[in-house]
């Protein structure tokens, strides 16, 4: 007798229960509809997605400082441990350059701002001044000196990501100087206490359908959906832009390792979409670590780019500084000559570095540059207030999709990248962590000066794998 098969009712149901990507857009749809139709209650809905992120935000700091001293001491090569630093950096520079050119090549070709013809003296600067709280972005030795921790605890407590690298760095530097025979308790301890941050980002995980309701019912009913009339052509412009750098992205990622970007889109589906639910790629970070190290991609690389990367690779926001540069400047009638626009890009690449967790730090970038142009009214950055959060889906997809690449190319570069795990962790089958000591490519790992060798039975038994 042929087993019967579930009604549609039924595998609807079940399909709800067990698909977070489902739930998510469910969830997100409903957000749509709720703004819509009742704007005054749904804009008193964003605590339930600023809720999520900060209970998101309280996991980061451990597991980036558990992930990045594991993968020191596993790959047993603190040398290897700084290239893929430099290499990371190198990376994030050529990418956000060349989304800095994108940007104003677009801008110039399309003109956004054309035909406006507003006077900024009409401009509330003020207005800007509150969105950012009257903040500034900091120096470049103020940026350097936030990155060095004051206390151990202050660096977790104030969720400074580079503080905690910063420490992990440290630390696992240590236990490949001291080895197991002195501390030998030290690293299973560590991966123990990985084990039990992933376990509470699941918890929290299903907290996520409720999170992006409440985030994208305020976003409509705040907002409206008359904005996007409103700034047609600057909208546009920017998703086009975006969508072609992340062609570019595709492009790269293949050639580099042979994976796929629209593969490896449909393995991160869920946190992409949560992502953009919430406006925010630090809510699916610690979720994002953890496929990416399933994917192949060794404990230390994935430790140290995808944390750095979103201080050091906002690519989207790198696309929107400049694209929005020169729409205020064609809004006011401004026209930029090409040393100007230089000089636009020049800046841009010292004020888009470090904006992560700054409030209002587009608008900050957009004045600084302004400021160092001396042609575009500082004021004339109101233009942009009422579409700012429009963009959010773009930076998003963008930076995140941007700081994925960075770590399977520079993996890929360092050795520390095992493409057939990845291919197949793309094409959906299940793959489990990578095993202890495993190098990717590049094959076993050394073990560090003082570390004694170990049986494969042995090694599993002293240190259990990270999940």
């Amino acid at each position: 007798m042929p087993p019967s098969v579930p009604s549609l009712p039924r595998r609807v149901a079940r399909t709800l229960r067990t698909s977070l990507f489902t739930q998510v857009l469910c969830a997100l749809v409903l957000g749509i509809v709720v703004g819509k139709l009742w704007p005054d209650t749904a804009a008193a809905l964003q605590p339930l997605g600023d809720g999520f992120t900060r209970l998101i935000k309280t996991v980061i700091s451990p597991l980036v400082f558990c992930v990045v001293v594991v993968g020191i001491a596993k790959a047993g090569d603190l040398k290897a441990f700084g290239r893929i630093g430099v290499k990371a950096l190198v990376w994030f520079e050529i990418a956000s350059t060349a989304a800095l050119v994108i940007g104003l090549v677009a801008a110039n070709v399309v003109g956004p701002g054309q035909g406006m013809n507003v006077d900024p003296s009409s401009l509330n600067a003020a207005a800007v001044d509150e969105s950012t709280g009257g903040g500034q972005l900091p120096t470049t030795t103020g940026f350097v000196l936030n990155a060095l921790p004051q206390s151990f605890v202050g660096a977790f407590a104030e969720n400074e990501l580079l503080q905690v690298l910063v420490l992990a760095c440290l630390v696992g530097a240590a236990l490949l100087h001291l080895g197991h025979t002195k501390v030998p308790k030290i690293l299973p301890a560590i991966e123990q206490a990985q084990e039990v941050v992933f376990a509470v980002v699941g918890f929290i995980m299903r907290l996520a359908p409720i999170a992006v309701f409440g985030a994208m019912a305020h976003l409509v009913g705040n907002y409206g959906l008359g904005v996007m009339r409103t700034y047609a052509k600057l909208i546009v412009l920017c998703y086009v832009a975006a969508a072609l750098f992340i062609a570019l992205l595709a492009v790269a990622l293949k050639a580099v390792t042979g994976l796929s970007l629209w593969k490896f889109l449909r393995y991160i589906r869920e946190e992409m979409l949560l992502a953009l639910g919430t406006a925010s790629t630090e809510s699916v970070m610690p979720r994002v670590m953890q496929k990416l190290r399933r994917a192949g991609a060794r404990d230390d690389a994935v430790g140290l780019v995808l944390p750095t990367g979103y201080s050091f690779n906002l690519d989207g926001a790198s696309l929107y500084l400049s694209i929005g540069t020169l729409f205020i400047a064609q809004a006011v009638g401004v026209d930029l000559s090409l040393g100007q626009q230089v000089t636009v890009v020049l800046v841009l690449m010292l004020t888009s570095k470090g904006m992560a967790g700054i409030p209002g730090s587009a608008f900050l970038a957009l004045s600084a540059t302004a400021s160092s142009l001396g042609a575009i009214p500082a004021g004339a950055v109101a233009l942009l207030l009422g579409v700012d959060r429009i963009m959010d889906s773009m930076r998003v997809v963008t930076n995140l999709l941007g700081n994925c690449v960075a770590v399977f190319a520079v993996s890929r570069w360092e050795g520390a990248l095992d493409t057939d795990r990845a291919k197949r962790a793309l094409d959906g089958e299940d793959t489990s962590p990578p095993d202890d000591g495993e190098k990717g490519d590049a094959g076993t790992a050394a073990l560090a000066p003082g570390i004694p060798a170990q049986k494969p039975k042995e090694l599993k038994e002293s240190a259990p794998e990270a999940g």
